[in-house]
């Protein structure tokens, strides 16, 4: 088995190549909005740096929201492309899931509410919970909310850029961030079930259903 897994949902870009037990290449570029000058690059070093080419992956691994509207646009069009080009299967990461996998990464926490600031006076919010196989499974379902209704969502420790936006006194995690290596680790578990979907079927997860518009438009303030 060898996935790769690619990030661009948080504003920033990371790649990773694992194969069934290990991580083979992983690369963070954590520029603000640099995706699209950085991802293909990066792709095209891990390959180079590995020997590998394209059609020798298992399957595609991205983050596929909710998050940046063009971070989750440029993840999902790249995986497509390569997935399409490839005859390759593709695995849709939750952006969120891969946050709390961070959390449970970096902290060792293995219950976490998950939170990113979604601009407007609100969040996309889920929680999680670590299984036998040290994956973070979902406890609830993702929402978009504003924070007063997040705030009675939060189940457990609050982690991500939107934890201080629900309750300014927990700061502690609002840093923490997710990369490809959590996107691997989540869809590792998932190939070896083979639980993938065609190329077609790599959509990005916006929640908010006018993401594509600008924000005066979307009548909000």
């Amino acid at each position: 088995m060898k996935l790769l897994a690619l990030e661009t949902a948080n504003e920033q870009c990371s790649v990773s190549i694992v194969d069934d037990t290990q991580e083979l290449f992983f690369q963070l570029d954590a520029r603000a909005k640099a995706q699209t000058q950085t991802i293909l690059p990066m792709i095209e070093q891990a390959f180079i740096q590995l020997g590998l080419s394209a059609s020798e992956l298992t399957a595609i691994a991205f983050s596929r929201g909710p998050g940046s509207f063009s971070g989750v646009r440029i993840n999902a069009a790249v995986t497509k492309a390569l997935a399409w080009a490839n005859d390759l299967p593709v695995i849709p990461v939750s952006t969120l899931q891969a946050l709390a996998q961070a959390a449970y990464r970096i902290a060792g926490l293995t219950k976490v509410t998950a939170a990113l600031d979604a601009r407007m006076n609100e969040v996309y919010i889920a929680s999680f919970e670590l299984n036998q196989q040290g994956i973070m499974q979902a406890v609830d379902a993702e929402q978009l909310l504003n924070y007063t209704d997040a705030n009675q969502a939060v189940q457990f420790e609050l982690v991500g850029s939107g934890s201080a936006l629900i309750k300014p006194e927990q700061i502690q995690y609002k840093d923490l961030t997710a990369t490809a290596q959590d996107i691997a680790t989540i869809a590792r578990a998932e190939a070896r079930q083979q639980k993938w979907v065609s190329a077609e079927q790599a959509l990005p997860v916006y929640l908010r259903d006018n993401a594509w518009k600008k924000i005066p438009e979307q009548g909000k303030s």
